[in-house]
């Protein structure tokens, strides 16, 4: 079993589904409202032990409702929480979710995630030294990914970065993740000096840019490779980015080859998207491995 430490956010999902999303100013009826547990971080750590890994979340949460729901869910999945921290005079952070026209849009609001600073990275750093490899995002302050950066470099411990939400990333952070997983709007952002051709011949196998339905693209050292995904009808595709991230992580941890790891993560992703909810599609290990 892979030891993930998972370093990133927690939030409720406030889901809306409709059958049209709203202009601006225009008000719709829509069709039902649900509150899930979610959060990049929290998704891929949910995602992670789903698949069979041994895993640590790093994170915060407020001291509210929200904040106790996230706390139960992490451990309802097996996710261990040493050291998820509540900051009780903050409100944990929570994604506004309308699930419209087959896609989603998200508005976050981070909350307690914004707590989630370099000392707390640096009080985790036994277990990120025992990981087989760290897993981070973007929904978390900017100087703890560039820490986390150096820490996992100083203690040769594989990082994979998945750079959303889109912000830029300074080249410290670019050189020393070992793997970078953009979709293709942030791959835009964080290399907007060069074409995506270009990035992926300077970092090869290091830096992979999700498509979506169309599957994920990589330079291999020899030429530009496409991965194909797997064709479902999908019912909430809201973290499907994350399953994918989690999925790809373990199977690069377990020793797979890029392709068997980017082809493991695929069929992953794609099972997520027929079920409700950023975590309540996540497939098991089982079922992940009776459908590649």
């Amino acid at each position: 079993m892979v030891k993930v430490v998972v370093i990133g956010s927690s939030s409720m999902d406030l889901v809306v589904t409709s059958s049209k999303r709203p202009g601006a100013g225009e008000t719709v009826i829509g069709e039902s409202f649900k509150t899930v547990p979610g959060g990049k971080g929290a998704n891929q750590a949910v995602a992670a032990a789903r698949l069979g890994a041994e895993v640590y979340m790093i994170g915060c949460v407020g001291g509210d409702h929200y904040g106790k729901a996230m706390i139960k869910n992490f451990h309802d999945h097996g996710v261990i929480t040493k050291y998820v921290e509540t900051i009780a005079e903050m409100e944990s952070g929570t994604a506004h979710i309308i699930l419209a026209e087959g896609d989603n849009s998200i508005v976050v609001v981070k909350g307690a995630n914004d707590a989630v600073i370099p000392a707390y990275v640096q009080r985790a750093k036994p277990i990120i030294q025992q990981a087989d490899i760290v897993l981070i995002q973007q929904e978390i302050p900017e100087e703890t990914v560039e820490y986390t950066a150096d820490v996992c470099k100083e203690l040769g411990v594989p990082l994979l970065l998945n750079p959303a939400p889109a912000r830029p990333i300074s080249e410290n952070v670019i050189e020393k993740a070992t793997f970078i997983t953009p979709n293709e709007h942030e791959a835009a952002l964080l290399f907007m000096e060069v074409s995506q051709e270009a990035a992926l011949k300077k970092y090869p196998e290091k830096v992979f840019i999700t498509e979506g339905a169309q599957g994920v693209r990589y330079f291999n050292g020899e030429q530009e490779v496409i991965i194909p995904s797997y064709q479902v009808e999908a019912v909430d595709t809201t973290g499907a980015g994350d399953t994918f991230n989690a999925a790809f992580a373990i199977a690069l941890a377990e020793g797979k080859t890029i392709e068997g790891s980017l082809r493991f993560a695929n069929r992953a992703a794609s099972l997520s998207v027929t079920k409700f909810g950023a975590q309540g599609g996540m497939p098991s290990r089982k079922e992940v491995e009776e459908t590649l």
